[in-house]
């Protein structure tokens, strides 16, 4: 028996949901890609701007004027490279990572929808994603992502998720979402 090219491919449901996980997955991909190619295009090739291999050592931005990230650490970035991979690393959180892993949204367990607002929960998504990244590669192997649950999102998202992580302040109830920004230790802020 052949398939004709008019005629329509038949999809089971069961497998539909394989199928969008599947075509989200390859969409991040691809966009991760194009980002990537993107900054290694528009690199210089004058390597005596180049501020060395560790980036800044206290976390915060690279300077004005700076030719590019020194680290893929979304902390280390500024302007609009800081923009993109921002919005880079949204799509991934709503598209699958909340989707697939939010549960529900609880005292014990509490979520801020304005979570782009705590440089704590941006630093620990990216990270989390960009393990994501690397252990769902075909070359991460069969255990890849079992490695990534393990090792990064049960830990990752336990700190998110704690009653005394980054959303503390913020949705402990879907049905009323509400957001605080925590003061940080020694700002004086109450």
């Amino acid at each position: 028996m052949s398939i004709l090219a008019d005629e329509p491919v038949r999809v089971a449901d069961h497998d539909l949901d394989d199928l969008v996980s599947t075509v989200n997955r390859l969409m991040t991909e691809s966009q991760r890609h194009g980002e990537n190619i993107t900054r290694l295009t528009e690199r210089p090739d004058d390597e005596d701007d180049d501020p060395g291999p560790a980036g800044p050592a206290d976390g915060e931005n690279a300077p004005e004027g700076a030719e590019g990230p020194s680290s893929i650490f979304i902390l280390a970035m500024a302007g609009q490279a800081f923009e993109d991979e921002l919005t880079a690393l949204g799509a991934w959180v709503e598209r699958l990572l909340l989707p697939v892993y939010g549960r529900e949204i609880t005292t014990g367990r509490p979520w801020c929808f304005e979570w782009r607002e705590h440089p704590e929960a941006i630093a620990r998504l990216h990270a989390l994603w960009l393990a994501w990244q690397q252990l769902t590669d075909t070359e991460a192997g069969p255990v890849g992502p079992a490695t990534w649950h393990r090792d990064h999102l049960d830990p990752a998202w336990l700190q998110l998720r704690a009653p005394d992580g980054p959303f503390g302040a913020c949705t402990t109830s879907a049905a009323r979402p509400s957001h605080r920004l925590l003061s940080a230790p020694g700002s004086g802020e109450v």
